[in-house]
């Protein structure tokens, strides 16, 4: 299944560039996957990490395909990690903050800390190489609100504390945004 999800995704994601970068955005899926296989070994919810991104940013994916392809568990995650791109950017973080600090099942909130762990990596390696102008490269230009964005991702992630990759997230965080200590 891990297999076949990299093949589908790598395929969905030709061509397209990891924001700010002219890395092939695949390796975000890849190290997506690579960080959660480390923390469970269920196939399922390994694919869905490397498939998180494919409905919200993929043409002609859609979620009755990832159903169809790799079953209702893995649909259900990659649903759980998916935005509304229709709303705002501000709307669609807060969606993400409140939806993760509710959600009950935990391996959807394990493929998000992948997710939100390989984001804050590559955010604060480029944000050592470039300082503040990264900021430039985002729609949300505000350091401040991308900071409440990740400082609430934190909080509302605080139930994985048992896994060392969320000690490692708030620690990224702290380093780029400053004063979060994970509990």
């Amino acid at each position: 299944m891990i297999d076949k999800a990299i093949a589908f995704a790598t395929k969905a994601h030709e061509g397209q560039l990891r924001k700010g970068t002219n890395l092939p955005y695949i390796l975000h899926p890849m190290e997506v996957g690579m960080i959660v296989s480390r923390m469970t070994d269920d196939n399922e919810v390994i694919a869905a990490a490397v498939l998180h991104d494919t409905v919200e940013d993929c043409d002609g994916v859609s979620l009755e395909m990832i159903r169809e392809e790799f079953g209702e568990k893995v649909a259900r995650i990659v649903t759980a990690e998916s935005e509304d791109k229709a709303k705002s950017w501000m709307e669609r973080k807060a969606h993400t903050i409140d939806f993760l600090k509710n959600e009950t099942l935990k391996d959807a909130k394990i493929v998000a800390l992948g997710d939100k762990l390989s984001n804050i990596r590559s955010l604060y390696g480029d944000y050592k190489r470039v300082g503040e102008r990264i900021w430039q490269r985002f729609n949300m230009k505000d350091k401040e609100k991308q900071g409440w964005y990740y400082r609430g991702l934190c909080d509302s992630l605080a139930d994985l504390v048992e896994f060392p990759e969320y000690a490692e997230f708030c620690d990224l965080v702290d380093r780029v945004f400053g004063n979060v200590i994970a509990e």
